[in-house]
């Protein structure tokens, strides 16, 4: 049997903490393994104790941090730690600044806990997972504006393709199923295009392309 998902919750509801902890634990496929009700608590206590994922509140109470900066700071603490926003908030500047920081998903709170954990599973498994309404505003946010990153760089019809997908939140199989291609090809694209946005992964890939 593996190892159960790790998960640390970051958010100033000592009821919603409670409830997520405690749903989490019903399932031998995930364990909580901290929760936080602010920036500065949970910066601390993940440095000594990392989990795999964090869901992190964006309108955390605390005076001069929010969620967003958290994630910034966090990311910079810890490079491949997966943090996915959990929010009531739909409005495209946060989206887009949670993206920027370094967060991998973006899930409304009023989501079914059922897709809660299968967003955490999407997001262990190099997925991007975004409640629907998200990911339209993501989707419109390129459809929309000319993407100012191509005056500087020059992707392929597919590479583009790839990149939109990513940006949508997609998984690799996904992507590779929405293409007809393999999983090894897809590979190959994200693999040419990060090399030439001289980036690291899809979040700094999406937002540094179409300067979202």
């Amino acid at each position: 049997m593996s190892d159960p998902i790790t998960i640390t919750i970051v958010d100033d509801s000592a009821d919603l903490r409670e409830n997520i902890g405690g749903y989490l634990g019903a399932f031998p496929e995930f364990r909580c393994l901290s929760a936080y009700a602010t920036a500065r608590e949970a910066l601390e206590g993940l440095a000594k104790n990392p989990p795999d994922v964090v869901l992190m509140d964006i309108n955390l109470e605390e005076h001069g941090t929010d969620g967003i900066e958290c994630v910034r700071d966090l990311k910079l603490l810890l490079p491949d730690i997966q943090v996915v926003m959990l929010t009531v908030f739909e409005d495209s500047e946060k989206i887009f600044r949670a993206l920027a920081a370094g967060a991998s998903g973006y899930l409304l709170k009023r989501q079914r806990p059922e897709e809660l954990l299968a967003a955490i599973r999407e997001v262990v498994a190099g997925g991007a997972p975004m409640s629907t309404s998200i990911a339209r505003k993501v989707v419109r946010s390129f459809q929309t504006t000319p993407p100012k990153g191509a005056e500087a760089v020059e992707l392929s019809h597919r590479e583009l393709e790839v990149l939109q997908a990513l940006a949508q939140g997609l998984a690799y199989k996904q992507i590779a199923d929405q293409l007809n291609v393999s999983i090894h090809t897809v590979r190959n694209y994200i693999r040419r295009v990060y090399e030439k946005l001289h980036v690291r992964c899809r979040t700094e890939a999406v937002v540094k392309y179409f300067k979202i």
